[in-house]
Formats: C-alpha cells, structure tokens, sequence
C-alpha cells in the first residue's frame, strides 16, 4: 500500500499531471463562479474529452475541477446573494451582510483559507478510510455488491426529492434504459427497435449531459435571470480573514468531520452540508447575536464542511459504486468509462488510481486557494456574463461533446431525447440524480445477479447474512423516506428536506 501511494504522487507531480490538474482547478473556478453552473456542468462538459486519457490523468482532471468549485462559488454567494452552486447558499447569510459592511474581503480570506483546510480534511479522511474498507471490500460477494446497487438507488432515489416513490420510480426508469442494447451475459439483444446505433447501449455521456446541462440552461434563459451590479470597493482585509480562520481552528475541525460524514450518506451531499454545518456553528458558538449580519464564523463553517463534503463523498464511491453526492455520480460514470469498476479493484488491482485521486484531491484545494486569493476581484466580474450570451456557447459545446462520443448523429438524437425528457421531470418536480444512478448501476446489478443466480443455483444467496442486511437498510432507507414525506404533509407548510435538481 505504502509503495502504491508513492507511486501516486510521483504520477501526480509529473509535469503532464500537473498541467491537467492546474487546467481542472481552473474550469472549477470559472464554473463555480458563474451562478447555475458549477460541478454538474463542468463533469458533463469535459466527460467526453477523457476517453483518450488513461485513468489516472482523467482522475486527475475530474478531481482538479470538482474539488475547487464548492470555493469559487462563494464569489457571487458573497457579493450578490446568488449562490453559485448549492453547497454556498448558507454562506450568504452572513457572507453578504459581510461584503454590504465592506469585509467582502475579510469573507473571502477565511471562505477561502476554511475551504482549503476543509478539502484537505476530507482527503486525509479518504486516505485513513482505504485500509479500513479494504478488508471490507474484499469480504463482499457479487450478491452483496447486487444489493449494494440497489442499496445506493434506493438511498439517492428517497432522498433527493420530495416524493421518495417519484424518485425511486425515476431510479428503475433509468435501470430499465441501462438495458438496451445487447445483454453481455447472454448476447441478447433488448430494446434495440433494429437500430445498429443502440446495439452497445444507450451512450452515458449525451444521456447524462442532457440529463442535467440542457435543462439548467433553458430554464436560466426562460427566467432570465440577472445579477446585480459587483462592489465598487477594493477586495480589502484577506489577511485578516485567514487570520479569523486560524483562531476559529476547532470549528474548522468540528464542521469538516460533519461534512465528511454527510458526504459519506448518499443522497444528502451539498444540498444540506452548508445548512448543517451552519446551525452547528450558530448553536455552538457564542455570542449568537451577530449571525446573520456579517458574523465571520457565518462563512467559515459552512465552508470548511461543503469541502471536506468531497473527501466523504468519494469513500463510499470507490469502495461500493454507491455515489455519496450527485457529482460522484458523474464520476461513477467516469469510472465505467475508463474501465475502472468501483469496489475491490479500486483497492487492489487499481489502487494507484486511488492514491491519485487522494492527492489530487489535496493539491487542487492547495492551488485552488492560492490563485483564489489574489484573483477574486476579477473572477468575480465573470457572474455578471448575461446568460443570453452563455448560453449559446453552452448549448454548443454540449453538441460537440455529446457527437464526439461515438461521432454518430444518434448521440445528439440521445441528447436531445434526455434533455426534453429530464426538462418535463424538472417542471413535475421529480427528482433526475436517481434517474442517472439507474443508467450508471444498471450493467452493475444486471451484471451480480446473474453471476450471483449462477454461483449460487438460483436464489439460495438471498439468505446470506449481508444480502439480509442489505436488504434491510434498503427497506430502512425507503420507509424513512416515506415517514418523512407523510409528516411533511400533516404539518402545515412543513417541506421536506431534499431537493429536485
């Protein structure tokens, strides 16, 4: 393990590594702080351009790009209100009060020094978890990791809306799209209406960019929605704000163990960090009275905890298939792409891989910062681009990525298809991760209940002590879902948690 890690960082500080780390940090900054982009975006847009990479530079760059946008997305939390990605909405309850006081600066400071200390957090807790779920991993059976699917679909399925039986049908609808084309175990073909094109399946990465690219935009160019003017002011007093994060260390300490372990939860992710980790900062510090007018502990929990988020998010991620955030489950898809099967190989035949991502997730927080820092000023000037002038530059390279798939015209067909369909499920209110977990798990599960129906002569696995957990969970997971969502209606103007994005 020892010599896979050292191998890791040798790869990573090689000069091409390099190069692609510093191009992802870039891209995560420009789309965290253009509000409406973020993460989701920048994964579906460079997805397309890793399938002549190996594993380890798409890691690389995947990993550079996400770890840094739940940073530069404070830039128009702070100075407009707008959160750039959901991870900074609780940020703006003090972070513009903050920048309406002239501490724009002084916010960005410890936004920034919390945000590095936080991912940091996150990738040492990734790298303290490998030789724990490695033994874990490796006692895990294909009827386990059939259940695990399910598991992960069920979880993602209830909580990322707020009806669980709308997310948990969007989820099949996506494992029953996973199996067109021709069955690997048996060479039969499904669903393929005598198209050459879908013999292979339904491509990934048009299905997943129309999934979540043409929907956001449309809607931003529907709603045209504006951002007001940027503060005149000199970005002053950054010192200052570091200063405030080193005092305030052990909130630091405190909201990146709550983000590591939301991110561990699949389905919760950066939807509901920020505001955890903001209501544990508010009753846990004193005095109280200051929050929500410029409190600079106001934007240091909720960041520190949104970027140890990613570190958390990752474990369950490498050593199950079960994505902990919506962005791991583009990055689930990432992986299936390069070859590469979340769960035991990750942590045997594929571990310098891991390693890769551990220090790429270290060193993007790193750089991230320190060209935060002195740029802010001017990067956030790049929020106030009219979406009637983004858009179209958008829209055009989702088409040429989406072509450059298989460079057939059935993958715009693919694209256009998803988008309208994840388009009408965005204005019903259904819930569209789990629809794009169920294209991703789909191979997987199809792929352990056959081995598993096949090893074991039938079903006779179903009472393995594992499978019976699982499946008990997964029951947990959708009762809860259900509890919560009957609660939700018999208390007048209650919502539940959870979104629809």
């Amino acid at each position: 393990m020892l010599e896979s890690l050292l191998t890791a960082l040798g790869v990573i500080f090689s000069p091409y590594h390099l190069l692609l780390l510093l191009l992802g940090v870039f891209l995560g900054i420009l789309l965290g702080a253009v509000p409406g982009l973020g993460g989701i975006v920048g994964l579906t847009i460079v997805l397309p351009f890793v399938f002549e990479m190996s594993p380890s530079e798409a890691m690389v760059l995947l990993v550079g790009l996400v770890a840094v946008v739940t940073s530069s997305d404070s830039i128009p939390a702070v100075l407009f209100a707008v959160p750039g990605t959901a991870a900074a909405q609780a940020t703006i309850m003090d972070g513009h009060p903050m920048a309406k006081k002239g501490e724009a600066g002084r916010a960005f400071g410890a936004i920034y020094s919390a945000s590095m200390m936080g991912g940091v957090f996150g990738a040492v807790a990734l790298l303290l978890a490998i030789p724990i779920m490695r033994p874990l991993v490796l006692s895990v059976g294909s009827p386990e990791l059939f259940m695990l699917g399910l598991l992960g679909i069920s979880m993602v399925g209830v909580l990322s809306g707020r009806a669980p039986l709308q997310g948990l049908i969007a989820g099949m609808a996506g494992v029953m799209g996973s199996m067109v084309g021709m069955d690997p175990q048996t060479g039969v073909l499904r669903w393929t209406f005598g198209a050459l094109y879908l013999w292979e399946g339904l491509p990934l990465v048009p299905a997943v960019m129309g999934v979540f690219g043409i929907p956001e935009i449309v809607e931003m160019v529907i709603r045209r929605k504006s951002i007001a003017d940027v503060p005149r002011q000199a970005m002053k007093g950054v010192l200052t704000g570091i200063g405030d994060t080193f005092r305030h260390w052990f909130l630091v300490l405190r909201c990146s163990v709550l983000g590591t372990w939301i991110g561990l939860i699949p389905g919760l992710g950066s939807d509901v960090v920020d505001w955890f980790a903001y209501g544990h900062t508010v009753q846990s510090s004193r005095p109280r009275e200051n929050f929500g007018k410029g409190d600079v502990r106001g934007v240091i929990g909720p960041e520190s905890a949104a970027n140890a988020k990613l570190g958390g998010s990752l474990i369950p991620t490498i050593a199950f298939g079960i994505p902990g955030s919506l962005q791991m489950i583009i990055l689930l898809g990432a992986f299936m792409i390069l070859g590469l099967r979340p769960g035991p190989e990750m942590l045997t035949d594929h571990l310098d891989v891991t390693f890769t991502i551990v220090w790429s997730l270290v060193l993007a927080n790193v750089f991230g910062t320190l060209i935060l820092l002195p740029l802010t000023g001017q990067l956030a000037k790049l929020a106030l681009v009219r979406i009637q002038i983004l858009a179209p530059v958008i829209i055009s390279i989702l088409f040429l990525a989406s072509f450059l798939t298989t460079r057939d015209y059935g993958d715009l067909i693919v694209l256009i298809g998803f988008g309208l369909f994840a388009w009408v499920m965005k204005l019903a209110g259904w819930p569209r991760p789990p629809l794009v977990l169920g294209l991703v798990l789909g191979p997987v599960i199809g792929k352990y209940l056959f081995i598993s129906t096949h090893a074991y002569d039938g079903f006779g696995w179903l009472a393995r002590p594992g499978v019976v957990l699982l499946f008990l969970a997964m029951v947990a997971s959708v009762a809860f879902g259900l509890v919560r969502e009957k609660r939700a209606e018999t208390v007048p103007g209650k919502d539940t948690a959870g979104v629809t994005p």
